[in-house]
């Protein structure tokens, strides 16, 4: 079967680099599909999953946002964070939605910026969401 290469970078280095059959992720114009030999592309990502189909299982890796590009034989995804489902800390993840929860409620207060609690709260579910895939 084709493949495609794939690479998940983020700032503090590479997350993900393998071969894979298909990719599928959320663009902030919607869902997106993307098979060997696609046709170019550049979209920027939202706070999604990223599913990778290899070997006929699927690999799954949280990102927050950044930026999917598309060639024919390699799709980069350039994130501002990426995670792998394996090596999402739960615990960690909980207590960052616990936190973006109660600042959403202190929203009346002046030093509450709620759009980015409310992203913060994206981020805690979308990883929850992803360990929940784990193999």
């Amino acid at each position: 079967m084709k493949t495609v290469k794939v690479t998940v970078v983020t700032p503090d280095g590479p997350v993900y680099d393998s071969e894979v059959e298909m990719v599928s992720t959320k663009a902030k114009s919607g869902e997106l599909g993307i098979l060997p030999g696609h046709i170019p592309l550049v979209a920027p990502l939202a706070i999604s999953a990223v599913r990778l189909k290899k070997g006929g299982k699927t690999e799954f890796v949280a990102v927050s946002g950044g930026f999917l590009e598309v060639r024919p034989d390699q799709v980069t995804i350039l994130a501002q964070t990426a995670e792998l489902a394996s090596d999402i800390d739960v615990e960690r993840a909980l207590k960052a939605k616990e936190r973006a929860e109660q600042r959403m409620h202190e929203q009346r207060s002046e030093h509450t910026d709620f759009r980015r609690a409310e992203l913060a709260l994206q981020r805690a579910i979308n990883r929850l969401a992803v360990s929940e895939k784990r193999l």
